[in-house]
Parts: structure tokens; C-alpha cells; sequence
């Protein structure tokens, strides 16, 4: 009938054949106006795009059991092992060999009379067996007695422990021989909550999980998504390029919540570790620290193709930062001369932030350049990302 709608069914499914212009309603006189069709309110506002976009890459996340055992259990692992490795560790002993032959027997008594025979492991060997030992690490020093009674010493000093064994071996030698040292001294040890390795080892590991949860959290996903063809159908979206790089970046934010708590509070509970900062500002700075590595993540992901161009572009960046930026031990040995370049990377910046906030309860208010070097890498990184980010 004109003016109706009418219906017809294609495969168990009903849908709506609009109307030609000559089935179109004529008004006439003894028709009443139709009413204009209303304006629907718009349900989609600026940020519903970048909302979307965040609720399913958290959803993603949920379904990747992988993610839950690397971001949040393999640091906890890590530390429980590191802290109990150095929590309560005993006196290092030294291993050296004693050259069998006259007065090698004598060198053993004079080791065993020392006051620090407890700290020493000898053992007579002939003189090839003890140069082999020392060749493969098994004792860092060497002892051969002289026909004069004398001692001499074969140590590497490449090798930290063979220099400390020859300082402790010797000191060990003359003393039983009757040396008496001119000052009285004593010694205490230092093992309390603060001025111990785990203290220093737990931010430093937060620092590097915040790096690692974001680089690879987003790399893998950007290129994840291009090789399935993802990305070329959020290209025939009007969704905003800016929108989907955000989401991307702020799905780091919400995991990085969780680290910081699970990490500090871990690291209280089994090692009675001292929190002396406030917790708004070890949140504020692990947030700076995760935007600025998630805009790095960006760029080295915005136009690789593959997995493996990701891994190396990624691993190329962030090796670096493992070994200058005072994860697992002070970047103050390395030489005076790279000490700029080191603490200008983000790394060493989110570290040393770290430290400072949780270690020395400094303010946020005192971390102002460090924030600043966090922000420009992860600027510069989202702009540039942003610029050259290609959907296929």
C-alpha cells in the first residue's frame, strides 16, 4: 500500500524496504502534516573512542594469562630471590691454593692460626693442579712457599675476589706470624631496614618493570594488531589517531597501580622494608615513568612490520638502560666522564626518583628534573610517534 512500509524476509530475518519516491505520502488537504523527524542526541561524545579503546585493552589483558605471570608474579620472584641472596649472607670465603712443598705445610698452620681462619678455604695441591684451579675460577689466589720461608702470591687483578684474597690472605699471614697492628679498631655490622642491598634492589627493580610492562606491552600489541589486520579496520573508523595511541598508553597507567602496590608492599611485609615517602608520590612519579616509557614503546613500534623487528628494536633500546641506569647495582662505578649521559636517560631518572621518594622520603617538589626528563622522552616520543604512526 503507498505510504506504508513494507516488510519482506530473507532468510528468517526481518528488514525495513524503505518507501519509493512514488509510494511516497501526497499531503492534501485532508491529510494531517506529518512531524518532522527529532534530532537524536548524540550518544557518542569526544572521548568515547579513547573510553572504548581502554576497556578493550584492558579486556585483552585479561585474556592473556602471560601478562599476569610477567608484569605482576616474575618481579616479586625476582626480588624474593635477589633478598634472600643478600638479606642475611654470611662472610664471603676465600678459596686459595697452597702449593705443596717445603713450607707449604707451615703456610696451612699459620692459616689456621689466623683470627680469620673461618673465612679462609686452603688446599695443598701440586703446583699444576693449584695454577689450573686459579685458571678456572676455583680458588682466587695462590700460594707458593719459598725455600727462604718467604711467601709469594699469584693473584688476577681483574678479579675482584682475587684482590680481596690476596689483601685477606696476607693480612691473615703476617698476623698469625706474630704482626701486631698499632691502632685498636672494631667493627659493626650495618643490616638494618634502609642501609641494606634489598632496599636498594627494590626500587631499582620497580623502575625496570615500569620500563619493561610498557615497552612491551605496547610494542607486541601495536604490532600485534597490524599483523592481524586490526589496525586497517580501525583505519575506516572515524576514530582519532590520538585517541587509539592514548588508549594504548594509558592501559600501562592502570597496570602500573598494581605493580607499585604489589612490589611495595611485598617488599614491607617479607623483608620489612621502610616506606618513608608518601604513597602520592611514588604514584605520581611510577605515572610519570610509565607514560614517558609508554611513548618510547610507541616509537619503536609505530612502523615495525613484525615481531622480530619490534624485539630488536626494542631490546636496542632499553640494553642501555639495564646496564647504565643502577638497576641492580650503583651507576656511580661507571667513569665520570658518561656520568651526564647516564643520568640523562629515563631510566636512571625514574630510579633515582624512586629511590629517593621511597628511601629518603623526599617531596615530589624535590624531584622536578628528574620528572622533567621523564616528560621530555615520553613528549618527544608520543609527538614523533604520532607523526610517523602507520596503520598497515
Amino acid at each position: 500500500m503507498p505510504g506504508l512500509t513494507r516488510w519482506a524476509r530473507d532468510e528468517n530475518q526481518m528488514h525495513t524496504v524503505k518507501p519509493t519516491d512514488a509510494e511516497a505520502p501526497v499531503q492534501g488537504a485532508d491529510m494531517e502534516p506529518m512531524p518532522l523527524r527529532s534530532s537524536r542526541p548524540r550518544l557518542n561524545g569526544r572521548w568515547a573512542g579513547y573510553t572504548h579503546l581502554l576497556l578493550a585493552r584492558m579486556r585483552e589483558l585479561k585474556r592473556e594469562p602471560e601478562v599476569i605471570f610477567w608484569v605482576f608474579v616474575f618481579p616479586l620472584l625476582l626480588a624474593l630471590g635477589l633478598g634472600i641472596a643478600f638479606r642475611n649472607k654470611p662472610a664471603d670465603v676465600a678459596p686459595v691454593a697452597v702449593v705443596s712443598g717445603p713450607g707449604a705445610q707451615h703456610a696451612l698452620e699459620l692459616l689456621q692460626a689466623s683470627p680469620h681462619h673461618g673465612a679462609i678455604h686452603a688446599d695443598m695441591l701440586t703446583d699444576e693442579q693449584a695454577l689450573k684451579g686459579f685458571r678456572l675460577g676455583k680458588y682466587a689466589l695462590v700460594i707458593e712457599p719459598k725455600a727462604d720461608g718467604s711467601f709469594q702470591y699469584r693473584y688476577d687483578p681483574a678479579r675482584p675476589e682475587s684482590v680481596l684474597a690476596l689483601d685477606q690472605i696476607d693480612d691473615a699471614l703476617q698476623t698469625a706470624a706474630g704482626r701486631r697492628n698499632a691502632l685498636a679498631t672494631s667493627a659493626k655490622i650495618s643490616s638494618e631496614p634502609g642501609a641494606r642491598y634489598i632496599d636498594f634492589l627494590i626500587p631499582g627493580l620497580l623502575g625496570m618493570n615500569v620500563m619493561n610492562a610498557a615497552m612491551w606491552g605496547i610494542g607486541f600489541a601495536l604490532v600485534e594488531m597490524r599483523q592481524r589486520k586490526l589496525l586497517k579496520r580501525y583505519l575506516a573508523t572515524p576514530m582519532r589517531r590520538s585517541d587509539f595511541l592514548l588508549a594504548l598508553t594509558s592501559s600501562r597507567l592502570v597496570l602500573m597501580l598494581v605493580e607499585v602496590g604489589l612490589l611495595l608492599g611485598f617488599g614491607v611485609l617479607v623483608f620489612r622494608m621502610r616506606v618513608l615517602g608518601s604513597l602520592a608520590s611514588i604514584l605520581l612519579v611510577g605515572t610519570v615513568g610509565a607514560l614517558s616509557f609508554a611513548g618510547i614503546g610507541l616509537l619503536t613500534a609505530c612502523r615495525a612490520e613484525k615481531i622480530e623487528s619490534v624485539s630488536g628494536l626494542i631490546n636496542l633500546v632499553m640494553l642501555p638502560m639495564w646496564v647504565f641506569s643502577g638497576v641492580f647495582f650503583s651507576y656511580e662505578r661507571f667513569p665520570a666522564a658518561v656520568q651526564p649521559f647516564i643520568k640523562a636517560l629515563p631510566l636512571t631518572a625514574l630510579n633515582d626518583a624512586l629511590r629517593a621518594t621511597i628511601l629518603e622520603g623526599a617531596p615530589i617538589t624535590a624531584q622536578g628534573e628528574r620528572i622533567l626528563i621523564m616528560a621530555i622522552w615520553g613528549g618527544i616520543s608520543f609527538i614523533l610517534a604520532l607523526r610517523w604512526f602507520r596503520w598497515v
